[in-house]
């Protein structure tokens, strides 16, 4: 789950994180209040969507008086932001964040993340903070500094040290960037998070190391230890196929093919994709129904992937051992039901109650093409479209 920034610098100042005052806004009277309300002669005022390059869009603006700030706002407010991250189609801006500006001497980049290969949580930190982290990583690799933490001693003091000498940080900066990395790590400890990214962390002409910009992604699995955080979640800025699909514990990931691809078990479903791209076609999406799926789930999944006006086809790759071929035939049935079917379906089922689930569709009078193998179902549905 991803949040916006200014819900991370709240998170984040909870745990001591230095970041600059400001406050959210709605409307344009409520973003002049806010600049008033800072008591400071020049303010940022930041429009609030998930994703980044929002300056270069337009979405970020140094201001001095109030009511530049409440027509900046208007301007934004309930209209399409479109950055580089949104796509054409863009993001609506329904928030506006109104800060205190800072005197910037230099930007640099600080990250905290996963590290799956390391097994453990990664420090990512580099001298070109403002810039895209992958932009660094594929043209100056080597002013990105990799830093694993131990999970048992968390960050030691060598490690903060040498981060903030590689960063070019000296003195008294040097001691507030070791709390600063301190309080980051045990916020991503304890909220669950999957993601820190502090770009730009910044050095102020007096000399202080601050967060200018944070963004903060959670593990889902975790949210139910932090009900304050689930409270977080904007669902106007997440797709409305996903959103659906997490009311039936679906495992679902938009994607920009139009093969709609339908699987139980995430290995499958990433081998079925990859079979998709290796006959020519692309796959609309990732749907994991999972082990255990039920008819109404499967009659839920079927809906969702039909919904999408990009699918040309419709791909069911089914291995039954704890799910039930059958109880699949029966969920696609009921959706189909529902949904008027006019695109090709291939279906490849194996496993338990594989007979009963071919019967189910044979007798449906739902028009199914039924495939031997993985390979014979990403032939045919590549071929029923066209590709």
């Amino acid at each position: 789950m991803n949040i916006h920034e200014y819900q991370a610098k709240q998170v984040l100042a909870r745990f001591g994180v230095p970041v600059p005052k400001g406050q959210f806004a709605t409307t344009p009277d409520e973003a002049a209040a806010a600049f008033t309300a800072l008591g400071k002669p020049k303010a940022v005022a930041k429009a609030q969507i998930h994703a980044g390059g929002r300056g270069k869009a337009g979405g970020v603006k140094l201001l001095t008086v109030a009511s530049d700030v409440r027509d900046f706002a208007a301007k934004l407010l309930g209209k399409p932001l479109v950055t580089h991250q949104t796509g054409p189609e863009g993001r609506v801006v329904r928030r506006i964040y109104v800060e205190e500006a800072s005197d910037v001497a230099r930007e640099l980049y600080l990250g905290m993340l996963v590290d799956r290969k390391a097994g453990t949580v990664s420090v990512i930190a580099s001298t070109a903070g403002g810039m895209d982290i992958e932009e660094v990583a594929a043209k100056t690799p080597e002013k990105i500094l990799t830093e694993p933490i131990n999970p048992l001693l968390g960050v030691a003091g060598f490690q903060a040290r040498k981060i903030a000498f590689a960063l070019g940080l000296k003195d008294k900066q040097v001691g507030q960037f070791a709390a600063l990395l301190t309080s980051l790590y045990r916020a991503f400890i304890e909220t669950d998070a999957s993601l820190i990214e502090i770009n730009p962390l910044v050095v102020t002409t007096d000399g202080r190391v601050i967060c200018l910009d944070a963004k903060m992604s959670f593990d889902d699995n975790g949210l139910f230890r932090h009900p304050d955080i689930r409270e977080l979640r904007d669902a106007n800025e997440e797709d409305p196929a996903e959103t659906e699909a997490a009311k039936y514990d679906l495992s679902y990931v938009h994607l920009d093919g139009n093969i709609g691809c339908m699987v139980n078990g995430a290995g499958l479903a990433m081998a079925t994709m990859d079979i998709v791209k290796l006959y020519g076609a692309e796959p609309a999406n990732f749907l994991d129904v999972g082990g255990g799926a039920s008819t109404e789930k499967v009659a839920a999944a079927f809906r969702i992937l039909l919904a999408d006006k990009r699918v040309k086809g419709v791909l069911i790759n089914i291995f039954g051992g704890i799910m039930r071929c059958d109880v699949l035939a029966q969920g696609v049935v009921e959706a189909a039901k529902q949904v008027k079917l006019n695109v090709p379906l291939v279906v490849r089922m194996e496993g338990t109650n594989v007979i009963e689930g071919k019967k189910i569709l044979a007798d449906s009078g739902i028009k199914v093409v039924s495939a031997s193998d993985m390979a014979d179902a990403a032939r045919r549905i590549v071929k029923e479209i066209g590709a």
